[in-house]
């Protein structure tokens, strides 16, 4: 019976079974790797490539012993032979897929794999035919992106081998099941621009006579490979859904939208779908290699194709199985290590190793948000016909996937993507929030998931205002900042926080998340973010931390946060003393000299806040006391907006640098027992303390003026410096139209606002070059120019009313009843007929442009590259071109990381990943 094995083994037996030294041999003899750069024109027929379909027996094989520098040596020195290594993986593909042995059942694969690393010379071994499509596969994801990184000469070449059509002759098609079509995504109603109808099913072909034909491209017949292998029974689906002996059955994967029933357990071929995946990833990876000016012009040939070309039935079967599995998370079974371990604290210390499930959920994140974010060349969102403020939407023949995804509309679909996103946000919130530090690890498919959602509630307004309409919608917002204040401080995750912004300024665009402000905070949120009644306070108190205790590191992002706070202040109702004060701080940051005369772009900053406080004065006055008895303890500053001018700004800086320079020596004098409170040099620690300082200080002022301890003050003395140094211009956005004013609202006005504005002429010439930033010199003409258009009426016109009964009653009633007075005042205040006309309600939206559609590009594609980097680095070492990417040395391992590495753990990949995360464009 062992009559087939070799009578002499010159080995152990043990690493010749194991294949070693095949393996080491193929590595280091000639006759290996080697071989590809240095012989040239091997022909297709050789043996030398059946090493490449049977030696390997892991992903990890294959990207240890092939290296990028050996694919790259042989691209310029033999590039024949890439060629043939490519036409002979993908033909073998081919055949393996049509092959009725196809693939290898489970219970012959031991046997098989023993009979093949024993590498019998006699060619009558039982083949693995699944470990040889693996290996294709695997080949594929290792030579393709260093072709792709080559510049003229690869198009050049992948022209010639990837998209060139060439005469065959015809063969048999690949046998698939002619079942009854699954229910997948119905389309409302008919356009022009409609999915093209589904084909019929695939019959198989009688034998006949060879004739010649024009055979597609490689690059086609890849992915029409690809896509039966993803539905191919006892590959990536179970065999009992098999039907005789059609092979390809389109299934899709989990039950949810477009299938109301699973086809059955699937972890014995999760590891096979994630094969699959990676490879089609790969194939789209070709636009990274592209610089970010050529996005549009010069599109992914194989995205394009793969978005364009694939035919209906396969986008809605593969968008289903995507969605579905990414939903899916707890689709492993609990009974397995990795399931159990996932519920033990610390067991990403402890147990080492990878969650299959967990791979592919993360796989499959990825390529729906590949595929979700393809807009270049023909591929762009088109606007429809009708209506001249449509926004762009995409068309079954722009991006079907795109289109698919807009068009769904079941209750049951919406409910189902919904409770996915907020089981991952919850399981990363419980990593965040829990007693033991670091005891769960974080989802690590998290960016994918939050750009997921961003992506379907773009498209899908429906699912945008069913989410909004749920009673979980407060959860999902509370969720979604606290991931953005759990990242703020870290520079690698900015480009994150900038998509959290993105996405809070179009959700506070819908009227049903304004509703949504008064309702209470359900989310339990960590104790250093603190504590908020509703949703309205837990709101403007987390844009307030993104803005103010970042230390200007997200001054690109305070545009999106403040337009947010002004597209949500008409809902803004019993806002407690903690969120008035908050609004107030960043009203006397904004209007600060030394902040508006710092950039362009600043003034813009003050505009939204004035806007946010003009509708809540306009629209629910009574309902906020707290902020209105804010906006008139500062009531000074308002007063000197209307009257600003660049003398008297560059006049109030030099006053407060001539304040800390006393201050300072003061301090000298006293030994360093006080230290400067605030300072163009101050350090983020010194100006986080400061600012707390401050809050705390206005807190307290508000809460002795609320028990009758403060009164209004008829002057303030100085001008509060910004808590942050911002440096990024912001972009233009779009400001909203002048309020009318009666005639004798006008009367005050001209009353409160007719101060020269050569207050300041007669000063002495300040140093102005030293107050902008980045080269930015203030003119008194640019001060005019956004002076004058600032809302100050409302707020003036209040004032004008309010004040000086709120200083009436402070000077007439003693401290213990002046505060139920002025209480009183505020909440039935009628001054409607001394204020304009709330104007229509005008939110602004989030809109993409070309530039936001890079960005978000090569802030996915630089995610996924740092996600590829473990383990097995599927891009490492390539030219990347969409985003910048810093290699730096590795280092000695330390004792540390070897004991860490002992006990399971992953501390070395997490720095260098992170290290490369640091150095990425976001």
């Amino acid at each position: 019976m062992f009559s087939g094995f070799p009578q002499k083994i010159s080995m152990p037996f043990n690493l010749n079974l194991l294949g070693d030294e095949a393996k080491l041999a193929f590595r280091s003899q000639p006759g290996g790797i080697a071989k590809l750069a240095s012989t040239r024109h091997i022909a297709d027929t050789d043996s030398y490539w059946n090493q490449y379909f049977v030696l390997f027996d892991s992903a990890s094989d294959v990207f240890s012993l092939i290296s990028p520098n050996d694919v790259r040596r042989a691209l310029y020195e033999a590039p024949e032979n890439v060629a043939t290594l490519i036409r002979v993986v993908t033909t073998r593909l081919f055949n393996l897929v049509s092959d009725h042995t196809f693939p290898t059942p489970p219970n012959a694969s031991v046997t098989s794999y023993a009979t093949s690393l024993l590498r019998n010379t006699t060619g009558n071994q039982e083949r693995n035919t699944t470990k040889e499509v693996l290996n294709c596969l695997r080949v594929l994801q290792r030579v393709l992106p260093v072709v792709f990184e080559v510049e003229s000469e690869c198009g050049r070449f992948e022209l010639e081998v990837f998209w060139k059509d060439v005469e065959v002759e015809e063969e048999h098609v690949v046998e698939e099941a002619t079942q009854d079509p699954q229910f997948v995504i119905e389309d409302e109603e008919d356009d022009e621009d409609g999915p093209p109808e589904q084909p019929p099913p695939r019959k198989r072909q009688e034998p006949a006579s060879p004739r010649k034909k024009l055979s597609p491209s490689v690059s086609a017949r890849l992915f029409s490979c690809l896509i039966d292998l993803l539905f191919c029974c006892g590959f990536t689906l179970p065999t009992k859904i098999q039907i005789d002996h059609y092979k390809i059955n389109y299934t899709i994967w989990y039950k949810g939208i477009g299938s109301t029933a699973g086809p059955g357990p699937s972890q014995p071929y999760e590891s096979n779908r994630t094969e699959v995946l990676r490879l089609l990833l790969v194939l789209t990876s070709k636009q990274i290699y592209a610089p970010p000016s050529a996005l549009f012009i010069s599109p992914s040939r194989y995205t394009l194709h793969f978005v364009q070309n694939t035919p209906r039935r396969d986008v809605l079967t593969i968008l289903c199985s995507l969605i579905n599995t990414a939903m899916n998370t707890t689709g492993a079974s609990t009974n397995t290590v990795a399931g159990v371990a996932g519920k033990l604290p610390y067991n990403h210390l402890v147990f080492k190793g990878e969650d299959p499930h967990a791979n592919l959920v993360g796989m499959c994140f990825q390529v729906l948000c590949v595929l979700l974010d393809f807009q270049s060349g023909s591929a762009r969102d088109g606007t429809p016909a009708t209506g001249e403020n449509a926004s762009p939407s995409p068309t079954a023949r722009t991006n079907a996937f795109r289109y698919f995804v807009a068009k769904l509309h079941r209750t049951s679909d919406f409910d189902l993507i919904l409770r996915g996103v907020l089981d991952i946000l919850e399981h990363q919130m419980a990593s965040i929030n829990n007693l033991l530090p670091g005891s769960r690890r974080s989802v690590p498919y998290i960016v994918e998931t939050v750009i997921f959602f961003w992506k379907i509630i773009e498209l899908n307004k429906k699912f945008r205002a069913y989410i909004l309409d749920s009673e979980r919608a407060v959860d999902l917002i509370g969720y979604i900042f606290c991931y953005g204040l759990d990242i703020k401080d870290k520079p690698e995750q900015h480009g994150m926080c900038r998509a959290v912004s993105y996405i809070i300024q179009s959700l506070s665009a819908e009227r049903a998340f304004g509703l949504k402000l008064s309702s209470p905070l359900r989310v339990a949120m960590p104790g250093k973010w603190g504590i908020s009644n509703n949703v309205g306070d837990f709101f403007i108190n987390a844009i307030y931390s993104m803005i103010a205790t970042t230390s200007g590191s997200l001054s690109s992002l305070y545009p999106a946060f403040v337009i947010s706070l002004a597209n949500a202040a008409p809902y803004f109702k019993h806002l407690n003393v903690t969120s008035s004060t908050r609004l107030i701080q960043l009203f006397t940051t904004f209007a600060s000299p030394s902040f508006l005369l710092s950039d362009e772009g600043h003034p813009r900053l003050l505009y939204f806040i004035l806007e946010v406080f003009n509708t809540v004065i306009l629209r629910n006055l009574t309902d906020n006391p707290n902020l209105v008895y804010g906006i008139i303890r500062v009531h000074k500053h308002f007063e000197d907006l209307g009257t600003f001018t660049l003398a008297r700004g560059l006049r109030d800086i030099q006053r407060l640098k001539e304040e800390r320079a006393r201050k300072k020596d003061a301090d000298v004098t006293n030994k360093g027992k006080q230290r400067a409170t605030s300072g163009d040099d101050e350090e983020p620690h010194e100006e986080k303390a400061r600012l707390l300082r401050n809050e705390n200080s206005s807190l307290e002022a508000l809460r002795r003026a609320e028990s009758g301890e403060a009164h209004i003050p008829s002057e303030t003395s100085s001008v509060a410096s910004p808590p942050m140094s911002p440096t990024a211009r912001n972009a233009a956005l779009q400001e909203g139209q002048s309020m009318p004013i009666s005639e004798k609202a006008r009367g005050k006005m001209r009353a409160v606002r007719t101060l020269s504005v050569d207050i300041g002429a007669s000063l002495e010439p300040l140093n102005i070059t030293s107050v902008g930033r980045n080269g930015f010199v203030p003119t008194q003409e640019w001060v005019t120019s956004w002076q004058q258009g600032l809302p100050l009426d409302p707020i003036l016109l209040m004032l004008s009313e309010l004040l000086p009964k709120v200083q009436e009653l402070q000077a007439s009633l003693s401290p213990s009843t002046a505060t139920t007075a002025i209480s009183d005042l505020l909440r039935s205040a009628s001054v409607k007929d001394h204020l304009p006309q709330p104007p229509p309600l005008n939110p602004r939206r989030f809109t993409w442009s070309e530039a936001s559609i890079v960005w978000l590009t090569s802030l996915l594609w630089g995610e996924i590259y740092i996600r590829g980097m473990s383990p097995l680095g599927i891009w490492n070492t390539t030219t990347v071109r969409l985003f910048y990417v810093k290699h730096t040395q590795a280092q000695q391992r330390q004792i540390t990381e070897t004991v860490s590495n002992v006990v399971g753990g992953l501390l070395g990949r997490n720095e260098s990943s992170q290290s490369v995360r640091q150095q990425r464009q976001t």
